[in-house]
């Protein structure tokens, strides 16, 4: 499906003393405008750096080696394209093969400041999270420029998101600016994950699933002249649907199959209560309408009652599910890597 060719005849290179091996993926389509100052970019904390050209019109890939000299820089050209997912996956699979031991994901049209990757790589490489992503929200300022219809779809995908992962500490879950160890990224189901506009929300999912702790990282976008590829009308029934399923499955395997605890009890007892509260109150609304005799007190409280505990009873299960989040790093249970990154 693709082709490698660093075109620097570049020799694996060891990190910096102390240092964990960092690797740069920069999936690109249609990026010549904006790749040469990405790649200007990116520090010397980085060792390597894969360029993925994801059958690109514009032959990003063979513009960055016409004109990047830099010895880091290796491009893999996708014989087809496979969207931002399926080419940063083929990055993955790359950085994980040269060694690396974490990955940055930079997009190539210039969104994302590479002076930020430190911030990003600093959490992994102390060992306190698997993976770190960008977070455009956390400061009032940090949204400056954002068109308004980004503001308001992100605050939809970011609560659909939380439910869907279980990650109810953090925000902008579609920002593509992330670091993830190698540890976690070994444990991905790369063959599954979404290629397109949801990848990032589906990798969410999947680390989730594993129990890997993600933190957010502050950060500013920059907006410039590039076009948004997102059409809104074809990407609202994945939305649905991805959003749908992702909690339906996470919550079944997290307190049904993984353990069962007093969540569990709380959400299948709540459920169960104002299912049997809506359906006897409706039952008897609609025998008091058609007979014309009012409903007793009787009636009424046996309909309404179980609807408030069921209430309450989801409500704790909520509360026990937002502070459900993974703690400990699955880095720590294959490999250490160094506390600080290289400066």
């Amino acid at each position: 499906m693709s082709a490698n060719d660093s075109g620097t005849g570049r020799e694996q290179t060891p990190p910096a003393a102390d240092g964990p091996r960092v690797a740069v993926v920069i999936p690109c389509y249609r990026e010549t405008a904006h790749i040469l100052d990405v790649l200007a970019g990116i520090g010397p904390e980085v060792d390597a750096i894969h360029v993925v050209d994801d059958a690109c019109p514009d032959g990003t890939g063979a513009y960055v080696r016409e004109n990047c000299d830099d010895a880091r820089v290796a491009v893999t050209v996708n014989d087809a394209n496979l969207g931002v997912g399926g080419a940063t996956m083929a990055g993955y699979r790359a950085a994980l093969d040269d060694g690396a031991e974490i990955l940055v994901k930079l997009d190539g049209d210039g969104q994302m400041d590479p002076a930020l990757i430190p911030s990003l790589l600093h959490p992994i490489a102390a060992g306190t999270a698997d993976y770190a992503k960008g977070n455009r929200f956390h400061a009032l300022d940090g949204v400056t420029g954002m068109p308004w219809g980004r503001i308001i779809g992100n605050f939809v995908l970011s609560f659909a998101s939380k439910l869907s992962s279980g990650y109810w500490n953090i925000f902008d879950p579609t920002n593509g600016f992330t670091a993830i160890h190698a540890a976690a990224a070994r444990r991905l189901p790369m063959d599954r994950l979404s290629n397109g506009y949801f990848f990032e929300s589906d990798m969410l999912f999947h680390l989730g699933m594993m129990r890997a702790v993600v933190v957010d990282v502050p950060m500013r976008a920059q907006y410039g002249s590039e076009q948004s590829g997102i059409q809104i009308p074809k990407i609202i029934p994945e939305f649905i649907g991805t959003h749908y399923l992702h909690p339906c499955r996470r919550i079944f395997f997290t307190y049904f199959i993984r353990e069962t605890n007093a969540a569990t009890l709380e959400l299948v007892f709540g459920k169960l209560l104002v299912l049997f509260g809506i359906v006897f109150g409706a039952i008897n609304w609609i025998d008091s309408e058609v007979t014309d005799v009012p409903a007793t007190a009787g009636t009424v409280i046996l309909a309404a009652l179980p609807i408030i505990l069921g209430s309450q009873l989801l409500i704790a299960f909520l509360n026990y599910d937002t502070r459900n989040v993974p703690a400990a790093p699955i880095q720590g249970m294959d490999e250490t890597v160094g506390e600080t990154v290289k400066d």
